[in-house]
């Protein structure tokens, strides 16, 4: 038998204190949170170092291994190596109001623009009530609407004259100015007009026609005069705003004189402030008109607001490129949007309420965000991948894509985007959109890949030491003496359920080591003891344990069967892993196999009533070849088995418990009982060899607290695969309770191992002609089934084909 027992001290490994060469984590230097992770670390500087479009990178690892900490650490050092980007404004668009222009400045300019384009208002709103209150434009104003008038006033004057020497006069009329026939001075009434001599009326009314026409010649060259004369006062206007405005803008140009389209923009605003003059002339209290009724009563808006600069990003205090984390990646988050305001009942907006995205922020730099976060939230992964494939920001509204009705909106200048998006994600989520998103193939070519566990070795240990020293420091923590430290990194080969290995889920280390300094100060200590990590372990344990209590309530009342002495045939322990979050439960299950006459081979029950999951369907297919290559070389297995698990009333999967239900299978074929006080985990082969499983640490935990609350005997123990040695990483007090010999863990390299062990007898070689010796486990198999087959063989000799099928 090649089964081997294990010694306490192979149950668990120790970490001794001494070789961390301090007395407590106080005189430590603390250290970074990227813990072993080199491959991570080593993709990151690869990924913000290299140009080209469609090199972001996906941080992929478990939750808590520090992957979003470590990833903004070196996103934040090669920020500092790259330039600040550049300044973003929008500003009024003068040729097309509705498509504000987007304005590039180097850091820094873009807030003293908005600052000088302020004060440049000011300055302007000054110097046009100054100049038009000034006496030399009233001066100036009056000589030429008096010239205008003059020249008016004479040329009527002269008419109406002309008009009384032919015996007309001018008057006011319904429609304006008309011609009508005098008599002594007096306007001829109705009657006396009637009354004239048929010859005098028709002189009259020809003369009057041709009076009428020459007086509407006179108002219309009296309208055009005065449309003239508002066109002087206008061009005085300009003139007067160029002489007193053109100087300050002149000067703000020449200091931004290197800056194309700002001195462009500054043009542009000359012009626009010369040719609206008008709306300028009364100071700032004047409105600007607007192009609809409602706009006149709206909230007034100075006729100088379309001159100011909406600074979308500054970077006048940055040392280098953005890092931005964007926690809620909404569309417009990302990309910016244009706000409205509701004024009597109707929606208002201007370039001014232009408001910045995530995208817009983080421009020139890094932008961090979480993936599954992203892919929540409705259109924000179209946003990114179709900005990142256009490169560049547009801002739109969802409301614009599906409105039924078409309405007038802003639509922003588009700004070019180069940014390095940084998605932090699990594997999973990483291989899905790499299997199903090809936008996410083409734009994410870089993955930063976090490792949940790092090699166990000096330099390791000395890690958690400066780790946990950080952690102190930084939480303001008592410190942790050596021995603590060693019980800490421990309980981080505990959560990497490996011996050789350390958890780099330091989140969780995070926490423990918060919990123990917890306990620490609750007994008013100074320091941290390794009791006190004991303590936080025990402490974490137990407010998640409710459920394995009443479960072990349920054992020892006998309600869950389970049997931990005695022998039995077809009768086996096996243990089962049950998840509840941070913490798993090792819950024994009694497994059974029964065997009788027939052809129908292994039935699964738990398959057979669908509840099993295909893995552990797989492990019951492999039982059925190890027995067809076993036993069934000469003839068929010619019978029936029953496998299942009993008082299971949730879907079992996985295969780690296949190598129990084997032995159950050959102890009822052989009728050779088994040991009960034995539990049994790993899943097996076709050819026979005990293969490694998951949770073995929490499944002999489980089943040694079984044995407690049943008392235990001194000969109870668990069978385990010989590969899941290294993967023990027992609690103290089955360590304590292996080495006073009240409990036994054993391995096993084969089937032949464990048969030996729960059997107590040899489990047998065949001969040269494939028969295995009597007194065997494989010899009683074997010639149960050849009984089994004779059997059979009578009976479809003595019934016939077809009547044995139908029995």
């Amino acid at each position: 038998m090649s089964t081997s027992e294990l010694a306490a001290q192979q149950l668990v490994r120790r970490c001794d204190p001494d070789t961390l060469g301090v007395e407590d984590t106080s005189a430590v230097e603390g250290m970074g949170p990227p813990l072993g992770q080199p491959r991570a670390l080593a993709s990151l500087e690869f990924g913000t170092e290299i140009g080209g479009n469609g090199f972001n990178i996906f941080v992929m690892g478990a939750t808590g291994t520090g992957r979003t900490s470590v990833a903004r650490m070196v996103l934040e050092e090669a920020a500092r190596r790259q330039p600040a980007p550049p300044d973003w404004c929008y500003v009024h668009n003068f040729a097309d109001p509705l498509r504000p222009r987007a304005l590039s400045l180097p850091p820094g300019r873009g807030t003293s623009l908005r600052r000088d384009v302020d004060e440049l208002i000011k300055n302007l709103n000054s110097a046009i009530v100054s100049v038009f209150e000034s006496d030399e434009y009233q001066a100036r104003r009056d000589e030429v609407l008096k010239q205008y008038h003059e020249q008016r006033h004479k040329e009527l004057e002269d008419f109406e004259h002309e008009a009384e020497e032919a015996g007309f006069t001018v008057g006011r009329g319904p429609a304006g100015l008309v011609v009508a026939p005098t008599k002594e001075g007096e306007v001829l009434t109705p009657q006396e007009y009637a009354a004239l001599p048929q010859e005098e009326r028709a002189a009259l009314e020809r003369k009057r026609e041709e009076l009428q026409e020459r007086l509407m010649d006179i108002l219309r060259r009296s309208q055009r005069s005065e449309r003239e004369a508002r066109e002087a006062v206008r061009q005085l206007d300009r003139e007067m705003v160029q002489f007193a405005c053109a100087h300050l803008i002149e000067e703000l140009i020449e200091r931004y004189q290197e800056l194309s389209e700002v001195v462009s923009h500054l043009q542009a605003i000359m012009t626009d402030l010369v040719e609206n003059v008008a709306h300028f002339r009364d100071g700032e209290e004047r409105t600007m008109p607007m192009p609809f009724p409602i706009g006149v009563m709206m909230q007034e808006r100075s006729p100088y607001d379309r001159y100011r600069v909406n600074l979308l990003v500054e970077h006048s205090e940055s040392a280098g490129a953005p890092v931005v984390h964007e926690a809620n990646p909404t569309l417009h988050n990302l990309t910016g949007e244009v706000e409205y305001q509701t004024q009597m009942g109707a929606l208002v907006t201007d370039f001014t309420m232009i408001k910045p995205g995530a995208l817009h922020k983080a421009n020139g730099g890094f932008l961090v965000i979480d993936a599954l976060t992203l892919l929540r939230r409705p259109y924000a992964w179209d946003a990114i991948t179709r900005g990142l494939r256009s490169q560049e920001i547009r801002i739109e509204s969802l409301g614009d894509q599906f409105r039924l009705v078409s309405t007038v909106s802003l639509e922003p200048e588009p700004i070019p985007l180069h940014v390095k998006v940084v998605l932090i994600g699990t594997p999973q989520l990483y291989y899905l959109l790499y299997q199903y998103d090809e936008d996410f193939r083409k734009l994410f070519k870089v993955k930063a890949d976090f490792a949940s566990d790092i090699d166990r070795d000096s330099d390791s240990e000395r890690a958690y030491l400066a780790f946990i020293s950080r952690v102190c420091r930084d939480k303001t923590l008592p410190p942790f003496t050596a021995a603590a430290v060693a019980r800490v990194i421990e309980h981080g080969s505990r959560l990497a359920e490996d011996q050789g290995k350390l958890t780099t889920r330091l989140m969780d280390i995070t926490e423990l080591v918060q919990e123990a300094a917890y306990w620490a100060r609750k007994r008013e200590a100074e320091r941290v003891e390794p009791e006190d990590v004991t303590q936080a372990i025990e402490q974490h344990i137990w407010r998640s344990n409710r459920v394995e209590e009443r479960l072990l309530e349920a054992m020892r009342k006998d309600v869950l069967k389970v049997d931990t002495d005695g022998m039995a045939v077809g009768q086996i322990n096996g243990i089962a892993l049950i998840p509840l979050g941070d913490f798993s439960v090792g819950r024994p299950t009694r497994i059974t196999a029964r065997t009788f006459l027939g052809r129908a081979g292994v039935v699964n029950i738990e398959r057979e009533v669908k509840m099993s999951g295909p893995i552990h369907d797989k492990g019951v297919f492999i039982i059925s070849g190890y027995l067809g290559q076993k036993y069934a070389l000469d003839k068929p297995i010619s019978c029936a088995i029953s496998l299942g698990f009993e008082q299971s009333y949730e879907e079992i999967e996985g295969d780690s418990a296949s190598a129990a239900e084997l032995f159950a299978l050959l102890s009822s074929l052989a009728e050779i009982p088994l040991r009960q006080d034995l539990a049994v985990t790993g899943s097996v082969n076709q050819h026979g060899v005990i293969q490694p499983i998951g949770g073995v640490t929490r499944k002999v935990e489980g089943f040694f607290e079984t044995c407690k609350v049943k008392n235990l005997t001194g000969t109870q123990g668990v069978l385990i695969p010989a590969s899941n040695r290294e993967h023990l990483m027992l609690s103290s007090e089955v360590v304590a309770a292996v080495e006073a010999g009240q409990f036994h863990v054993y391995t096993m390299e084969n089937l032949d191992d464990g048969l030996e062990l729960l059997t107590g007898m040899p489990a047998g070689e065949p001969d040269e002609t494939g028969q295995h010796p009597e007194g065997t486990v494989h010899g009683a198999v074997q010639r149960r089934l050849s009984h089994f087959a004779e059997t059979l063989k009578e009976f479809m000799g003595s019934h016939g084909e077809d009547e044995a099928e139908e029995e």
